[in-house]
C-alpha cells in the first residue's frame, strides 16, 4: 500500500523560505513522476511542479524561479524548496505520485496517490 507523508510546512512572511518533504513508503519513485499540488480555500487544486526519472522538471508559471522540486530516490523522498514566497502562495500543498502518462503532468487527474497534504500560510 502506498503511504506519502508531507511535512515541513509553517507559517512565514513574504519573502521568506520554506522546505516541504514528501516520504513515500510502499512505492518506488525511480521510475515515475511525482508532483507537488495546492490548494487555497474556495478553490481548485493546481499543479505547481513535478519531477520523473532522469531529473525532468516542470513548474507552474506562478512559481518559476522561486520554487525548486527535488527528489532522493535511496530515501523515496520528495522535496519542494519554497523561497521568495508571497501571500498568494498560501495553501495547502500536497505530494502526488502513479502518474497516469496519458495525462498532463500538473493535472490532479494525473495522479493516483496522494498525501495529506501540509499547510503553508505567509503572512504580508
Amino acid at each position: 500500500q502506498v503511504h506519502l507523508v508531507e511535512s515541513g510546512g509553517g507559517s512565514v512572511q513574504a519573502g521568506g523560505s520554506l522546505r516541504l518533504s514528501c516520504t513515500a513508503s510502499g512505492y518506488t519513485s525511480s521510475n515515475d513522476c511525482m508532483a507537488w499540488f495546492r490548494q487555497a480555500p474556495g478553490k481548485e487544486r493546481q499543479g505547481v511542479a513535478r519531477i520523473c526519472s532522469a531529473s525532468s522538471t516542470r513548474y507552474a508559471d506562478s512559481v518559476k524561479g522561486r520554487f525548486t522540486i527535488s527528489q532522493d530516490n535511496a530515501e523515496n523522498t520528495l522535496y519542494l524548496q519554497l523561497n521568495d514566497l508571497k501571500p498568494e502562495d498560501t495553501a495547502m500543498y500536497y505530494c502526488a505520485a502513479g502518474r497516469i502518462r496519458s495525462i498532463d503532468s500538473l493535472l490532479p487527474r494525473a495522479y493516483n496517490y496522494w498525501g495529506q497534504g501540509t499547510q503553508v500560510t505567509v503572512s504580508s
